[in-house]
C-alpha cells in the first residue's frame, strides 16, 4: 500500500472516531451536564449499619464535619478542603473571616454531633459517650481537626482503653 494513501486513511479513521465519539456523549446526555448539588450538611444524615471499625470511623468524620459545617454555614466538602492542611486552614479562615476561636467552637461542635449520631446509631457505647464528651468540649483546635481528618485513631483508642471491660459493658447495656 501506498505510504501516503496509509497515512490518508489513518487520519480519516481519527477524524471519523473522534466525531463518533462526539456524538456519542451528546447522544447520552453529555451537553447538560450539571454537578451535583453539596447536601445540606445541617439535614442529619442517617448513618449506615457500620460493621466495621473503619466504617464506622469513616461515618464519624462525615458526621462531625456536617455538624462544623453547618455551624459555620459551608458545604462538608468546603470543610474537609479546608481543613486538610495548615495552609488551605488559613485560606478558608481569610475567604470566610473565620477567626481560629469560631472555628475551633464549630470544630467540637461537629465533634460532639458525630458522638451523637453514633451514640444513637449504636456505634458507640453510652457510658463511654458521656465522658467523651466532656473530653471534646475542650480539646485544642489542632487535636480535633486531627480526630475528624482521622478518627479511625480514637476509636481505637477507645477500644484499646476497654480491653475486656467492652464485654461486661456491652452485657450490662440493652
Amino acid at each position: 500500500m501506498n505510504p501516503g494513501l496509509r497515512a490518508q486513511l489513518l487520519v480519516g479513521g481519527a477524524l471519523v472516531s473522534a466525531v463518533a465519539l462526539v456524538g456519542i456523549y451528546l447522544a447520552a446526555g453529555g451537553s447538560s451536564y450539571t454537578p451535583a448539588k453539596t447536601q445540606d450538611p445541617c439535614k442529619h444524615r442517617p448513618w449506615r449499619n457500620p460493621e466495621g471499625l473503619q466504617q464506622i470511623a469513616e461515618q464519624f468524620s462525615l458526621s462531625a464535619l456536617d455538624g462544623a459545617a453547618c455551624q459555620l454555614g459551608v458545604s462538608r466538602e468546603t470543610l474537609a478542603r479546608a481543613l486538610a492542611t495548615q495552609e488551605s486552614r488559613e485560606r478558608f479562615t481569610r475567604r470566610y473571616g473565620i477567626d481560629d476561636a469560631k472555628l475551633a467552637r464549630a470544630v467540637r461542635a461537629g465533634l460532639l454531633r458525630a458522638v451523637s449520631d453514633a451514640e444513637n446509631a449504636g456505634a458507640l457505647n453510652p457510658l463511654l459517650a458521656a465522658p467523651l464528651r466532656q473530653t471534646l468540649r475542650n480539646i485544642p483546635l489542632n487535636q480535633a481537626i486531627e480526630l475528624i481528618n482521622n478518627a479511625e485513631s480514637l476509636l481505637n483508642n477507645v477500644q484499646e482503653f476497654l480491653g475486656p471491660a467492652q464485654g461486661i459493658l456491652e452485657q450490662l447495656l440493652p
